[in-house]
């Protein structure tokens, strides 16, 4: 056998040494694409795993409340003022105070009555006069008809008794109104609440001598409060005496009430009329604050979801769908009018899809969830106050 040229055993290693590297390369990429799989189930578990557990509800159509905003002042419904019906006394003590819910008759101040008792005595004196000068002239005048028929005394002189009875009887009258005027004078200084009501405002002072008509004190009559609204000419003709209305006071408090009558005239220069609606006895109103309010002025169907489960993220609100292997989509909405915890969908979904409620504001688009709706048991229940707001344009 001849023995191999030095150029052909460099040949025979070198293709033995090109066919190991094929096969350590081949080898490699075995192990390289057997790594990539196990690492593409370990991903696809990771991302099969829920990130959140969350709660559904379905989009639903509802018949709500139409509102009708505007703004007025509360004031009294009827305001009594109280003065002073005696010139020229003193007081001598004053009983009721701002805020004091009084009923009536009840005494509110007291006037010095020293005066008007001396008075008052002095003229029921004269009316004892004057019964007693009565008497003594019906007595001589019945005399003197006795003595008519047997001539003993003139027809003149007969006449002059019977006037003077008949002038004693009017003295009598007279000084019987003048007692009656002073009895009025003794009552009137007792000054006393002429309805039930709360004291609004208070200017009578111990010590002051006060003229007739001064006022004394302001009664807010019933403690019977109303919201004056100021609407529109335009959104006049949509409202109605006896529509609900919700007032909402500077302090957030809501109180109910209902339309009692709309102004028959229209203010040429705000073009507003004032509507007043008689307001529920609420500690939370007071006389003089400006307020809010809401007329419910009919109904309509909406398309709404709560309100948790609209997100709002770089000023647009979204939703998140749930789909086929509790993965969820995002979907951008646009909202309308609240209503308790409940947004109006205006565009974005067509109704009956199912949306994630709580947990919505943690998610992202394709993320996996896990539904728990037992969860949404333990949220409290939303208020039911109705408390809606028109859209924006």
């Amino acid at each position: 056998m001849t023995s191999l040229t030095r150029k052909q055993r460099f040949i025979a290693i070198a293709a033995t040494l090109v066919a190991a590297a094929v096969g350590i390369t081949c080898v490699r990429a075995d192990d390289a694409k057997a790594d990539a799989k196990v690492d593409a189930k370990k991903q696809a578990a990771v991302v099969a795993k829920p990130s959140l557990t969350v709660t559904t509800t379905k989009a639903m159509q509802t018949d709500w409340p139409i509102k009708l905003s505007a703004n007025g002042n509360i004031a009294p419904w009827q305001e009594a003022i109280v003065g002073a019906e005696s010139n020229g006394l003193r007081l001598s003590d004053v009983s009721a105070n701002v805020g004091d819910v009084v009923k009536r008759g009840q005494t509110l101040a007291q006037f010095s009555p020293d005066t008007v008792r001396a008075d008052f005595a002095q003229q029921s004196a004269a009316v004892a006069e004057a019964e007693a000068a009565l008497a003594e002239a019906e007595a001589n005048a019945a005399r003197a008809r006795t003595l008519q028929d047997s001539g003993a005394m003139s027809t003149q002189q007969i006449n002059q008794y019977v006037t003077a009875a008949k002038t004693a009887a009017a003295r009598l009258l007279s000084a019987k109104a003048a007692r009656d005027g002073g009895q009025l004078r003794v009552n009137f200084t007792r000054v006393v609440a002429p309805d039930d009501g709360v004291i609004s405002s208070r200017s009578a002072t111990v010590g002051a001598v006060v003229g007739t008509g001064q006022e004394l004190f302001r009664l807010i009559r019933k403690n019977r409060l109303e919201w004056r609204a100021e609407v529109t000419a335009a959104d006049l003709a949509k409202v109605a005496a006896g529509q609900a209305v919700v007032v909402t006071t500077p302090t957030g408090a809501t109180v109910n009430g209902r339309v009692r009558v709309v102004a028959p005239t229209v203010d040429t220069a705000t073009r507003n009329a004032i509507v007043y609606v008689d307001l529920v006895n609420n500690a939370a109103a007071k006389s003089g604050m400006f307020a809010s309010g809401d007329f419910s002025v009919g109904s309509a169907r909406a398309l709404s979801l709560p309100q948790h489960a609209v997100v709002l993220r770089d000023g647009m609100t979204y939703v998140y769908q749930l789909l086929a292997e509790n993965k969820v989509s995002q979907l951008k909405v646009q909202t309308g009018r609240r209503f308790n915890d409940r947004v109006e969908i205006v565009s974005g979904i067509q109704g009956g899809e199912t949306v994630v409620v709580n947990g919505a504001a943690f998610l992202a688009q394709g993320d996996t969830v896990r539904v728990n709706n037992a969860l949404a048991n333990a949220v409290p229940p939303a208020s039911t106050g109705v408390s809606a707001t028109a859209a924006k344009p």
